[in-house]
This record gives C-alpha cells, sequence and structure tokens, in this order.
C-alpha cells in the first residue's frame, strides 16, 4: 500500500508539472505569433532601406562618414541578447558559449578594454562570473524591446564609435529561422559595410534632392539605429520559439511519464489484490 500511495503522489505530481509546461507553451506560443508579425514588417522596411541606400550609392565616387571608418581594433564593444529567464532549451547556452568565444579573441586587447552590452539578465551573470563588468543594465528592455530604448544604445555606441573611443561593435544574437531552428549569429554593427552602388541604371532617372551625400548622411544612421532593434526583435522571436519547444518537450515527456507511472501502478495494484486474494483462500505467496 506504501508503494502505490507513493506512485500516486508521484502521478499527481507530473499532472501538477505538465499543467505548468503546458501553459507555458501557450503563453510563449502567442508571444511567438506576435513578435513574428512585427519581424515580417521590420524586415522589409530594413530592406527597403538598405535598397534605398544601394540607389543613392550609385554614381558616388567616393562617399564618406565616420561610421564606415575602419581602423586597428584596440577597444572593442560587444552587444549580447539573451533572455531574463530560463526554460528555454540551449538559448541562452548557446549565446553565452559564442560570447565567451569572442571574448576570448579579444582578451589581448585587456578586459579594461572589452566592454559588453548584455540585454538579458542572462548573460550578466555570465559575464560577472568573467569577473567582467557590464557596461549598462538593460535587463528592464530584455523582454519588452522598444525603438527608443535600443535607439539609444545605438546611439551611445555610435558616438563612441565616431570619437575613437571604440573601434569596433560586434552583435552576438539568435536569429529566427523557424519555430524549430534558431540559429546564433555574430556580427559586426560598427564601422558599417555599406552595399555596392554598383553602376548607374541609365534607364532609371531618379530626382535627388538636395543631393545623394546629403541624404546618405541623414540614412546612414537610421539604418544603424533600426538594425539593432531589428536583431533585438529577432532574439526575441528566437526565444519565444525555443522556450514553446522545450516545453512542447517536457510535456512530451510528462505524457509518457504518466503512462509508464500509471502502467506500474496498475502492475502493484493487481499484484496487492491478488495477494489479497490469495491470504483469502488460504494460500500464501512466497
Amino acid at each position: 500500500m506504501a508503494l502505490l500511495k507513493e506512485i500516486k503522489g508521484r502521478l499527481q505530481s507530473v499532472h501538477s508539472t505538465r499543467k505548468i509546461t503546458s501553459a507555458m507553451m501557450m503563453v510563449s506560443s502567442a508571444k511567438l505569433l506576435k513578435t513574428q508579425q512585427l519581424i515580417a514588417t521590420l524586415y522589409p522596411y530594413e530592406q527597403k532601406l538598405n535598397h534605398m541606400m544601394q540607389h543613392l550609392l550609385q554614381g558616388v565616387k567616393e562617399f564618406r562618414s565616420p561610421y564606415i571608418q575602419q581602423r586597428d581594433v584596440k577597444r572593442v564593444a560587444i552587444v549580447v541578447f539573451s533572455s531574463n529567464t530560463g526554460l528555454a532549451g540551449r538559448f541562452n547556452h548557446n549565446i553565452i558559449n559564442q560570447l565567451y568565444s569572442v571574448i576570448e579573441n579579444y582578451l589581448h586587447l585587456g578586459k579594461e578594454n572589452i566592454l559588453i552590452y548584455p540585454i538579458g539578465s542572462k548573460v550578466t551573470k555570465a559575464i560577472q562570473k568573467l569577473e567582467m563588468a557590464p557596461a549598462g543594465d538593460y535587463e528592464a528592455i530584455a523582454a519588452k524591446p522598444s525603438y527608443q530604448a535600443t535607439r539609444m544604445i545605438a546611439q551611445e555606441l555610435m558616438q563612441l564609435f565616431i570619437t575613437d573611443k571604440i573601434d569596433r561593435v560586434e552583435l552576438i544574437y539568435h536569429h529566427y529561422v523557424s519555430k524549430g531552428t534558431q540559429e546564433v549569429r555574430q556580427e559586426i554593427f560598427l564601422p558599417v559595410e555599406l552595399p555596392s552602388g554598383g553602376n548607374e541604371d541609365p534607364e532609371q532617372e531618379y530626382i535627388v534632392e538636395p543631393d545623394r551625400i546629403s541624404l546618405l548622411e541623414q540614412l546612414l544612421p537610421k539604418v544603424i539605429q533600426l538594425k539593432l532593434y531589428t536583431m533585438h526583435i529577432d532574439s526575441l522571436t528566437s526565444e519565444h520559439a525555443a522556450r514553446m519547444t522545450a516545453m512542447q518537450i517536457a510535456n512530451d515527456n510528462a505524457d509518457n511519464l504518466i503512462d509508464e507511472l500509471k502502467l506500474e501502478y496498475n502492475k502493484v495494484r493487481q499484484q496487492s489484490i491478488t495477494n489479497e486474494l490469495l491470504d483469502i483462500a488460504g494460500g500464501t505467496v512466497r
């Protein structure tokens, strides 16, 4: 009877856990749908801005901007996107491992010359283990991204770059491919690599006012700021997808465990009934 009670208790515990994982899966699914819709509108807008830049660069022999200046790297900034919470499979582990790899590549500069902007508490804790201080507290915006917040971060990085206080900015984030696939990506944020302008199309004539250079100078900072926001939304979409998948796997495992416990419970119960019948009949089970 003690064993039956123990199995019954485990069954109730697994059922309760499954209710939690099922609820978390549904919440993540709803959040995923919302961020998917947002990123579906952001990507075309970002691509259109890049397309505009490409057209403006046509016919421009040389465009100079402080944001495209290449120089030797003596000080670097790294922007890393993680989550504030766990239960998302290897989502945070993959990001942290990639961050450690990047930091190792820059350790010859000295830890004081490596600035880390952690978007998410998980990566903040990871860099604190390395005895490195984060460049700011961005835990509040990790789960609730806003264009204004990421724009301020981008402007700070842009100002540090054009004043030669940092020589490179790198991004580490998850790119959403599908519900079951999210890729860790590492990209150079600054200096900017401009799209190739190519040759002027004689069949297309554009009236550009006041001039191409002036428009490019206005457009480039906007493209840079938008990119950081897009990467943040991309990372958040990947987080919801990873958590939804992890909770689905947890539900499947809970279902399998429930089936095994029910089978074990029925076997023990049947054995108990058999023993009671034998005792009543005067038999003895050794």
